[in-house]
Formats: C-alpha cells, structure tokens, sequence
C-alpha cells in the first residue's frame, strides 16, 4: 500500500524567493541542487528555468558572463556544505570582473545548524561575505522577498559585484504570507557622483584642449554605464586613440583608426617589440576612463616617455590612491563625463601619435606563413578565428599564456567581443564563460579558445554543452603542458621543471565525442580554417583540437615584474 504524500498548498519562502527573483528579471538559475530539493523544486514560478551544469564553478561563471553582457542580474545556486565552497570560486569571479550575480545556496536546518559540527554545516555568510557586495542569511520566511531586493539592489551599484544568501532548507518549505508586496523599483548599474564633479571635470577638460597628444585608457565601467555610442562620438569628433584592458575591447571596432589596442604586460615579450613604449611614450595626457585597477592594466604600464598627466573617471573612489594618484580625479560614471565634455570640448581635433609600426609587426605575427613541425603558434590560431568569426560574433578565452596572444591578436567588434577573466582569471573560466555568452547571444557564434590545463580542469561540463545544444566552437590549444608556469619558470630561473608543468596526453576529440559533441583534430592553418568555417555552419556544439608550441626565448617581459 503506497502512502499518500499531503502536497501543501500555501506560498512557501522558496516559492516566494523564485517569485521575486523573476520580478527582477531574472530568467534562469544556474547551478545544482542537494537535499534541499525536498524544499525547492525550481519549477515554482513561470518564466523561471533551472540549469543545470556538472560543477557549481561553471554555474557561478555561466551566470557572471550572461550578467556581464546583459548587464542585468543573474542568479546561481548551490547545495549546502562542498556545494557552496565549490561556487564560491565563481563568486570570486563575478566580484573581481564586477558582475551582478545573486549567489545562493542552501544551509543546514535552523535548528542543527552548527558550523563546522553539523553534518555539511559551514558557516557559509561568514565565508562569503569577503568575497561579496552583500551577504546574508534567511531568519524567517517572511522575510524572503526583503532579501532578494537588498541583495540585487547591493550588486547594481558600482563597483558592481556578487551577492549572497543562506537559506536554511526547513526555511526554505516554510510557509508565508500571501500578502501582496509592492514589486521592488529596478534601475540601472549605479554609482558614486562627487556633488562637484563637473568641476572636476572642466579642469579634466582644460587639461584635454592643451595635451598634445591624449590617450584614453577604457574600462569595462564604461561599458556598464552604457556609454559606448557617446565614447565613439566623442573620440571620431576629436580623434583621441583609445587603449583598452584585456575586456573593454570592442568598444571601438577593431579596425577604426583610433583603436590603439588591448594592452597585457606580456605584450612587449610576446612581440619582441617595445609595444608599451609605442603606445604611451609620447602621450602627454592620460584619460583612464572607467579605470579599474583588477582589469590588470595597470599605471606603470602607461608610465613611459616624459611625465604624462592623468585623469581618472570612474563611479568609485580611488581604492588604490598609493598605486595611482591622478592630476584630476572625477568621480562620476563614463556616461555623465562624455555627455558633459562633449557639450564643452567644441570642435577641438586632436592629431593622434604614430602606431603604425607596432601595428606592422602585429600584421606581422597574424600572417606568418610557416608551418612549424612541432605544432601551430596561438598567434596563427587567433588569426585564423578571426577570419572566420569576421567581427560577428564573441571570442571568449580561458587562462593561459595563449590568453595574452588573444588580449593582442583577437578582434572585436562589438563591446565583450573579447570575453576573457581579466580580474579573477580562474583556470577552467572558457567553458563556462563561452556557455554563458552563447546563452547570452544565442544568434551568434560563439567560439571558445582554451588550453589543455584549463580545459581538461573542468571538461565535465562538456555533456551540459551536450544536453542544452549550445552552438560553441571549442578550439583547445594543446601542447600538455602548463604553458604559462613554464614561462614563469624560464624567467625566474631559465629553465623549465617538466614535473610541476607536464601533463600527460588526452585527446580531446574523443573525450568530446564521449559526450555527444563532434569534433575532428587541426594541424595547420588550413585545417584549421576548414574545421572551424565547418563548426560554425552546422551550429551544433564541434571541438576541435590544435597542437600548439610555445617559444619562450628572447621576448622582454620586464612589465610582469617576476
């Protein structure tokens, strides 16, 4: 005789989470649900999908990149105990590359819960609250649509970031009031607005109309200020060259004659050429517009030639006033400064300084021509993606040494064209992150590039790929080895230690294949090109692998201070 299972009928506080979630317009859950399934179905509330991935860190980063590109919040979700120490690496992603993400994950019953006593009982608000905006935990049913709305509202104000909440899972089935609340008031990305900032930003003005030779420096607060027509507006009117951290490529096409590029430390190395020196040795004035120091580019590498001024523009304080200490410092957002200095700078015309022969010895590297016996170069892998994506798409890299030829190789043509962890730069980001961006953009191709390391470090979630039909183009870069730690290896001690950076060999193809995803092995250019303009027709998830060598010799990699 089966026993008849009593299905409550009252609004119960994970009903109400998932409610008020969907009024902040959020449309999916990312992440893996434990015991508390017996509290939370996830189909509570219309409108309101759960996905599930194989590892929390790729629900964390799924959720950072779709709130990056939307620039709306996104949600994960982990169970209790090793479920939320897991996310907790993505947690640190949205923090350090300023995403909006509401984190959550279940918590031992209200009355057992002992950290570090109870059975997968952590004390996880305490954990989490370095890493977040906000951080709290479920006390009473009631007070869960107050949660929510604190928590979104502290994750869409600059500098942008993760929430978290705690949610004990006898809370979670409790029952609540079926009082109607008033919808919560959503808004944009907020930030600080110093009452005298047009002040500031005369002065900024003042400074512009007698340099030179100016150069902005672009952040991604740019980007999130929604501020990327005015940037484009205000630099073709003045012909200022614009120069970018690692994520802020694109807010120029690549092509425009004022795109001066992405800068990466390892720049100068890479291309045996003095490429910061080129960019910034004969600016005058620097505008570090939406400037953020965990992007990586950092002021030494703009402190080349004589003595330049610098203006700092960003919805922040000056978190780092001993690392950096501007001339003018304008604590506004990107699009209050642009819209303000293009009312006030006239028809002032800039004449841009001269770049063209790093971008010579950049056409350079994109054309080489050889075929190297012990595998392909990344710099001819990025040109070859880039002939086929042709500006329509999203680049996304995962971490590596090759990441440093994407910064400089890839193009972009539309802002996060180039998605890459600039902040946190956590081995295993590229899946996910490219999972994410193709979630995010589904009409376009997505193409991923990743190392053997990083992607092998969180492959499981190639059968998720499988399972939601993303349309991903995966090119894993493979030399077995840890390319970037042999580097660091060559320039601490000129020699590599193979047991701290060799791997041994998996092949890639077949491992895709094991999860229902086509693929095919690419030894050269043409290969290469034919597999990819293959992958990109058939929009199915395809792999393809490309064995790849580094040469490590020669290059000045002064900046990265090792």
């Amino acid at each position: 005789m089966h026993k008849t299972v009593a299905v409550k009928s009252a609004t119960t506080a994970a009903s109400a989470l998932l409610s008020r979630l969907h009024e902040h317009g959020i449309e999916r859950v990312f992440g893996i649900v434990g015991r508390e399934a017996a509290a939370i179905l996830f189909d509570e509330t219309p409108g309101l999908e759960f996905v599930l991935t194989r590892h929390e860190f790729t629900a964390g980063v799924m959720a950072d990149v779709v709130a990056r590109i939307t620039n709306r919040p996104q949600a994960c979700f982990a169970t209790l105990g090793p479920g939320m120490t897991n996310l907790s690496t993505g947690i640190a992603t949205s923090a350090l590359d300023r995403s909006p993400v509401i984190a959550m994950a279940a918590q031992s019953e209200s009355h057992d819960l002992f950290p570090n006593v109870t059975h997968q009982c952590l004390d996880s608000v305490r954990m989490m609250a370095p890493l977040t905006k906000w951080c709290g935990q479920l006390e009473r049913g009631d007070d869960i649509a107050d949660l929510v709305d604190s928590a979104v509202s502290a994750s869409m104000v600059e500098p942008v970031g993760p929430s978290f909440l705690s949610l004990p899972v006898d809370l979670l089935a409790s029952a609540v009031s079926d009082e109607p609340k008033e919808p919560p008031v959503t808004s944009g990305i907020r930030g600080l607005q110093d009452p005298d900032w047009r002040r500031e930003a005369d002065e900024a003005i003042r400074l512009l109309q007698e340099a030179e030779h100016p150069v902005l420096v672009v952040g991604t607060a740019t980007i999130r200020a929604e501020a990327v027509e005015l940037l484009r507006e205000f630099v073709e009117r003045h012909q200022i060259p614009v120069i970018t951290t690692y994520v802020a490529k694109g807010v120029l096409r690549h092509d425009h004659p004022m795109t001066y590029g992405a800068v990466s430390g390892y720049m100068d190395g890479i291309l045996d050429f003095p490429a910061l020196d080129t960019l910034f040795g004969p600016a005058d004035l620097i505008i570090a517009l939406g400037y953020d120091y965990a992007e990586d580019l950092r002021p030494s590498m703009w402190q080349h030639g004589d003595p330049a001024k610098v203006v700092r523009v960003s919805p922040t304080v000056n978190p780092i006033p001993r690392v950096l200490t501007p001339d003018v410092d304008v604590i506004v957002d990107a699009r209050s400064f642009l819209r303000h200095a293009l009312a006030n700078t006239g028809e002032m015309r800039n004449t841009p300084h001269d770049v063209e022969p790093l971008r010579a010895r950049v056409r350079e590297f994109l054309s080489d021509p050889q075929e190297y016996a012990d595998g392909m170069r990344v710099h001819q892998v990025i040109d070859t993606v880039n002939s086929v994506v042709d500006g329509r798409g999203t680049i996304v890299s995962d971490i590596g040494y090759f990441r440093h030829f994407g910064v400089l190789f890839a193009q972009a043509d539309q802002p996060y064209g180039f998605l890459t962890s600039a902040g946190c730069s956590s081995f295993g980001y590229g899946l996910p992150a490219a999972m994410g961006a193709q979630i995010a953009r589904p009409d376009q191709p997505v193409v991923l590039i990743a190392g053997d390391g990083g992607f092998h470090s969180n492959s499981a979630d190639l059968e998720t790929v499988a399972r939601l039909g993303l349309p991903l183009v995966m090119v894993v870069v493979n030399n077995d080895r840890n390319g970037l730690i042999e580097l660091y290896q060559n320039l601490g001690h000129g020699k590599s230690h193979d047991p701290a950076v060799g791997f041994g060999s998996v092949d890639f193809v077949a491992l895709a294949k094991a999860n229902g995803i086509d693929g095919e092995h690419a030894r050269t250019r043409a290969e290469l090109a034919q597999a990819l303009r293959k992958a990109t027709e058939v929009r199915r998830p395809y792999l393809v692998e490309v064995p790849i060598a580094y040469d490590f010799g020669g290059g000045d990699f002064g900046a990265l201070d090792v």
